[in-house]
This record gives C-alpha cells, sequence and structure tokens, in this order.
C-alpha cells in the first residue's frame, strides 16, 4: 500500500477533485437536497445549505490525511460538483477499499457516475496499490449495481438484512473487483 490521498482525476467529461467549504451550494442544490437521492444513502436529506457547509467544513480537513480519498465530481461542461465519491471503508491489510457514490438525479443515466468510478478504481490500484476494490447496494436500486458491473466489478453475494439506509434495515449486495482481474 502507497497512500497518497486525494488527487485530482481527470476523464473525457469530469474532473474528481477535493471538496472545499466553497462547494456548499452546488452540493447542496445538485444533490444534497433531494430525497431521491438519499432514499437509499446512510445520512440525511440536506434541509438547507448551511447543513451542507458543516458537512464539508468536516470533510475538509481530513485531506491532509494520506488515507482519506473523497472525491467531488465535477461534470466540465458545468464547472461545478455534481456528485460525490469516497472510500468509506478500508482495510490496509487485507489493502481492500469499499467506495461509496451518489450524483444528482439530473445525470442519472448519462454514463457519468461509471466513468467516475473506473477512474477512481484505477487510481486506487495502480496508485494507492489496493488490490481489491469493492461496493455495495440495497437491492431496491439496482441501477447502483449496474454502475459496479460497468465497471467490471462482479456480484459476489447478497447479504440479508446486514445493512441499513434511509429506508431502514436492508439488504446489501455486494460487487468487488481485485486488481488480479483487469
Amino acid at each position: 500500500m502507497k497512500h497518497c490521498g486525494t488527487v485530482t482525476l481527470e476523464t473525457d467529461r469530469l474532473i474528481l477533485r477535493r471538496f472545499t467549504v466553497n462547494d456548499a451550494q452546488a452540493m447542496y442544490n445538485n444533490w444534497a437536497c433531494d430525497p431521491e437521492v438519499t432514499r437509499y444513502l446512510m445520512w440525511p436529506t440536506h434541509t438547507g445549505v448551511e447543513v451542507t457547509r458543516s458537512v464539508l467544513e468536516d470533510w475538509v480537513p481530513h485531506y491532509a490525511e494520506d488515507n482519506y480519498y473523497h472525491w467531488t465530481i465535477v461534470l466540465k461542461e458545468l464547472g461545478e460538483p455534481i456528485g460525490s465519491m469516497a472510500v468509506v471503508r478500508q482495510d490496509d491489510l487485507a489493502q481492500m477499499a469499499h467506495i461509496g457514490y451518489c450524483i444528482g438525479r439530473k445525470w442519472w443515466h448519462k454514463g457519468i457516475t461509471s466513468e467516475a468510478l473506473k477512474s477512481v478504481m484505477d487510481y486506487l490500484f495502480d496508485v494507492a496499490g489496493f488490490n481489491r476494490i469493492e461496493s455495495r447496494h440495497d437491492p431496491r436500486n439496482p441501477n447502483s449495481g449496474k454502475v459496479m458491473l460497468k465497471c467490471g466489478m462482479k456480484y459476489e453475494g447478497t447479504m440479508r438484512s446486514s445493512d441499513w439506509n434511509n429506508q431502514g434495515i436492508c439488504d446489501a449486495c455486494y460487487y468487488a473487483l481485485l486488481k488480479s482481474e483487469r
């Protein structure tokens, strides 16, 4: 493992970069205020931009840590954040990163999340040295699993009543890709 933290990544349509507190309004407007976006997440819909600003004030100092991986997804043509992607859990001994993501509803079904996830996975495998990258989703949100499959992850199984989100206790469908499978 060679932790190197959150660096700016670029794809054809996207810039993945560190959040700043100045992203609060765009984050709030583009996804954090939308109950459809947060339906299957583990954090509540933000009730105002001040909530978003407070969250960002908590996140930003963590960029000083070399094992903190958290990007905002910026659509180049728009020039502002439309979603986020992060390593939400990691195990250095197993060389495993668990990724979580969300994107504003306006940008669903456009391949943007898959494009961002592929870029982050490449970085985590090739630069940070992870061996396994995994993610999970509530089975009532199958489009999230389609993103994982599109990025080469393999479905590993569903753990019954093993997770929770804003809908309550739920099943969790797990997907993963090993570095050797790329």
